[in-house]
């Protein structure tokens, strides 16, 4: 089979500014990271609480290395479970106030394996037309009706519904926090909508859980709409600092995942060092106010100097602050100066955003400190 098209389609790529290299870290993940050989203030990860190299977490994980090794040798339906990974999801499913919680490989391991398992091709999965790609990925293999409304539209939502047959199996996926835009999702309208047309609701935390909500259970524990929520999916690798994903409901939901969801059934379950951190993470993270009060603090210097430097941020609520640039050549000119300039802010192109919103994408943590914020800014300034 002839493969010369590969190189023409990354030609296309590289004429539309679109084009994606990797770059190197040589260092841990934190605030400042040495990147391509070079020393940098990192304003590109999702390691809101500083956690991913925490002292006391990479201790449990060496501990937890030394009691059960590292492999877990199989998927959790042979012999791949063990006991941090029960013990992971009972404190999750306490966290979160549900019954049960069950625990993935990865957040696109989850999304893919929930939605399949729940919809089937008589079924209908309505969603934000911003969700995550592995929400969209997760719709299109359930072989369901996939339809999406535009970007937190309730009038959109509801016309959806209202042509939906009466008894129908539908479900309502989204994001609480849209992991490039950084708003929030309308959840009380959303769900208000979801018992109104008899709709399961599925609500992806990942870039909220250990954010938002007074112990950091995510947007849907800040509004206090656990009960109207079915499926509260989210992941250990962004706030956590670690590894993997969760999805917390009902006992009955938790069998049902345990029996058809194909990413849980068919993959090596995660390493128990891993589950072991995470357990770890969770704790820190229920009492971690303060952490959470020095990332709101964070952000919200950030956007305001943001602004005042007339830079668009969107509807930003949160630690992800995007700069609408439009252009993607423009956009990645502008990661480059910032990057001779000491600082790491990656630049956001097509396919990943809609066409003609490229964007520099902000992370701020609770690890950064007033001056990493002011030397952004006057980088910034000069663009």
């Amino acid at each position: 089979m002839s493969t010369g098209f590969l190189q023409s389609d990354l030609e296309e790529l590289k004429s539309l500014g679109t084009y994606r290299s990797l770059k190197t870290m040589d260092s841990p993940q934190g605030r400042e990271i040495i990147l391509d050989g070079k020393m940098v203030l990192n304003f590109c990860s999702n390691d809101y609480l500083g956690l991913a190299n925490d002292g006391r977490i990479k201790k449990a994980a060496i501990e937890a290395i030394e009691e059960y090794g590292f492999g877990s040798g199989a998927s959790r339906l042979v012999c791949g479970q063990m006991s941090p990974h029960e013990k992971l999801e009972e404190e999750l499913a306490v966290f979160k106030y549900t019954e049960k919680a069950l625990v993935y490989s990865s957040g696109y391991m989850a999304n893919t394996g929930i939605i399949p398992a729940l919809m089937d091709r008589h079924s209908i999965v309505i969603g934000d037309k911003l969700n995550h790609a592995s929400i969209i990925d997760g719709a299109i293999l359930s072989r369901a009706k996939f339809e999406r409304y535009p970007h937190v539209d309730m009038q959109a939502l509801e016309e959806i519904l209202k042509k939906l047959p009466a008894g129908s199996r539908k479900m309502i996926v989204t994001d609480s926090i849209f992991s490039m835009d950084g708003d929030l999702a309308p959840l009380k309208d959303i769900a208000e909508l979801s018992k109104r047309y008899g709709a399961m609701l599925m609500v992806d935390e990942a870039h909220g859980f250990g954010v938002l909500g007074s112990s950091g259970g995510g947007l849907v524990e800040e509004l206090g709409l656990g009960a109207q929520v079915d499926i509260q999916m989210g992941t250990l690798s962004k706030a956590a600092g670690c590894f993997g994903a969760y999805v917390c409901g009902t006992k009955i939901l938790q069998d049902y995942l345990i029996n058809k969801s194909r990413s849980f059934i068919y993959t090596t379950a995660m390493p128990p060092a891993l589950a072991q951190a995470a357990r770890l993470a969770l704790k820190i993270i229920r009492e971690g106010k303060h952490l959470r009060a020095k990332l709101r603090g964070n952000a919200d210097y950030l956007r305001a100097g943001l602004k005042g430097l007339g830079f668009d941020t969107m509807n930003s609520r949160t630690p992800i602050l995007p700069i609408l640039v439009k252009d993607s050549t423009q956009a990645v000119a502008m990661s480059k100066k910032l990057f001779a300039e000491g600082i790491f802010v990656q630049a956001i192109r097509p396919p990943t955003v809609p066409e003609g919103t490229a964007r520099l994408r902000l992370t701020v943590t609770a690890a950064h400190v007033r001056e990493d914020l002011d030397h952004l800014l006057k980088a910034l300034r000069v663009l």
